[in-house]
C-alpha cells in the first residue's frame, strides 16, 4: 500500500497494489503494521457496505460527534463514486475545507478519513457498493452533518444529485451547525 497523506491533516489517499496474474488478482487492504508506520489506527472494530442501485446517489456529508467521533477507511467493491470529506475540527488550521477524490473498483484507491471529519458521497455509475471499516462503533444519537451543497465549502460535485434521502436534504450548513454547538 501506498499512503499519501492530503493537504487536510491526517487524511490519506490509499493506493493499493494489485498483483495479477493468469487467474486474476490480489491485493491488499488492510495491514495492521503498515497503518501503524503510517501513524494511522491499526484496529478497526465494524464493517459496513452501502449498496446504491443508481448513479447520482448522494450520501452525506455524515460525521459521529465527539466522544463517538470515528475514522473511517473506505473503498469501492463495485462501481465508482465521488468521494468528499471536509475537515469539521474547529481547531484545525484547515477547518472547513475538503479533499474530493474518485474511488472506484477498477482503481482500487482507499480513503482514510480521520476523526471529526464529515463524508459524503455521489455515485457516479449504477451499482455502486462502498465498504467502511471504522476504528470506533456506530453510536446511536450522535450523528451530525452539513448540507452537500453548503455554498461556504464550495464543493464541485462532478454531475447532478438525483436520489438523496430526505434526512441528508435537509441537514444545515456547516455555519449553521456552529451556531448551535
Amino acid at each position: 500500500m501506498r499512503f499519501s497523506e492530503t493537504h487536510l491533516a491526517g487524511a490519506f489517499i490509499i493506493d493499493v497494489e494489485y498483483f495479477a496474474d493468469a487467474r486474476g488478482g490480489f491485493a491488499r487492504t488492510f495491514c495492521r503494521d503498515e497503518f501503524t508506520r503510517a501513524g494511522l489506527p491499526a484496529t478497526m472494530v465494524q464493517t459496513a457496505t452501502s449498496f446504491n442501485a443508481k448513479a447520482g446517489t448522494l450520501r452525506g456529508l455524515h460525521f459521529q460527534l465527539p466522544p463517538h467521533s470515528q475514522a473511517k477507511l473506505v473503498r469501492e467493491t463495485a462501481g465508482a463514486m465521488y468521494d468528499v470529506i471536509v475537515d469539521v475540527r474547529p481547531e484545525s488550521p484547515t477547518y472547513r475545507r475538503h479533499v474530493a477524490v474518485e474511488l472506484s473498483a477498477k482503481n482500487r484507491r482507499m480513503l482514510f478519513i480521520p476523526k471529526q471529519f464529515a463524508h459524503g458521497f455521489l455515485t457516479l455509475v449504477d451499482e455502486t457498493e462502498i465498504e467502511y471499516q471504522f476504528d470506533e462503533p456506530y453510536a446511536p444519537g450522535s450523528e451530525g452533518g452539513i448540507h452537500f451543497a453548503d455554498p461556504d465549502l464550495g464543493i464541485k460535485w462532478p454531475r447532478p444529485v438525483e436520489a438523496i434521502a430526505d434526512r441528508d436534504a435537509a441537514l444545515p450548513s456547516l455555519s449553521q451547525l456552529a451556531a448551535v454547538r
